[in-house]
């Protein structure tokens, strides 16, 4: 048995009523207790596979990616809505984990097209997050794609791309159940890969684009309190959509914008910011 949860059981005073391990803004629902419904292995898979989802590599781009033998560089944008109390309380609601350090996770993205052959443009993409420690934990995040689309002349662009992305987060996340008891940091790792199926319309100014895929995500977690490994018995395997749009700017600078939804894991917003050269 866990043994956070071993110290819950056995102290119902702290658990029930002063919630020494929950976060001051979720006492009041933890003093609640957890729904008829709840399920421990799957509120802490919910967390693992949130985290995972919320940083994968989605297009924010069309079908076609840059111009034949041009590419870009910029910054992605990636949301990560707050959970609410009800979506991080664990061990029966005895406790809150610190999944809301940022609403927004930047990281560096670099782009290539290179000349068409046959009529077919190939394209590959990579995004990064260096180790900088950012709102107490540290993140480094390594994303690739490779895509092929065609443009058919009356502006639809067709296409499909393969994404992985590796991340790692070492920080305190799962907060000590006391908080006197000195931060041990946590580890987690998680890894996405995927294949989507894309269209876009070529515009004037813009170019909207939907990608509907499949994605397959793998997570690892170990608790340092207690060097306690969280396992993930449902890790996310599941559909993912975007929809969104590029839009030029000025000249050689363009974003794009697109909402990202991945049904059970998180639905969110992202935005990248580029050069084209």
């Amino acid at each position: 048995m866990n043994s956070l949860l071993f110290f819950a059981l056995m102290n119902p005073v702290l658990a029930q009523d002063d919630l020494p391990g929950v976060a001051e803004e979720c006492k009041e629902v933890a003093r609640q207790g957890p729904p008829a419904d709840y399920d421990e292995q799957a509120q802490a898979d919910f967390i693992l596979n949130y985290v995972a989802m919320g940083t994968t590599f989605s297009p924010l781009h069309g079908a076609l990616g840059d111009e034949p033998g041009h590419g870009a560089i910029g910054v992605d944008l990636l949301g990560l809505p707050p959970l609410g109390c009800e979506q991080r309380l664990t061990l029966s609601y005895t406790k809150s984990e610190d999944t809301n350090k940022t609403p927004v996770a930047p990281r560096i993205r670099a782009s290539f097209t290179f000349p068409e052959i046959a009529g077919l443009r190939v394209y590959s993409g990579w995004a990064y997050i260096p180790p900088v420690t950012l709102a107490g934990v540290r993140n480094v995040l390594l994303s690739g794609e490779l895509g092929v689309g065609k443009a058919l002349d009356s502006g639809l662009g067709l296409g499909a791309r393969y994404h992985a992305t590796m991340f790692k987060t070492i920080g305190e996340v799962a907060t000590p159940f006391n908080p006197d008891d000195e931060a041990v940091d946590d580890l987690y790792l998680s890894s996405t890969f995927g294949l989507d199926l894309m269209a876009s319309y070529s515009l004037e100014k813009f170019e909207p684009y939907l990608a509907l895929g499949w994605t397959d995500a793998s997570t690892f977690f170990l608790i340092g309190d207690d060097d306690y490994i969280g396992n993930n018995a449902n890790p996310y395997w599941g559909p993912a959509v975007s929809i969104g749009s590029e839009f030029d700017l000025v000249d050689s600078v363009f974003t794009a914008a697109e909402v990202y939804w991945a049904p059970g894991a998180i639905l969110t917003g992202r935005v990248r910011i580029a050069y084209a050269f």
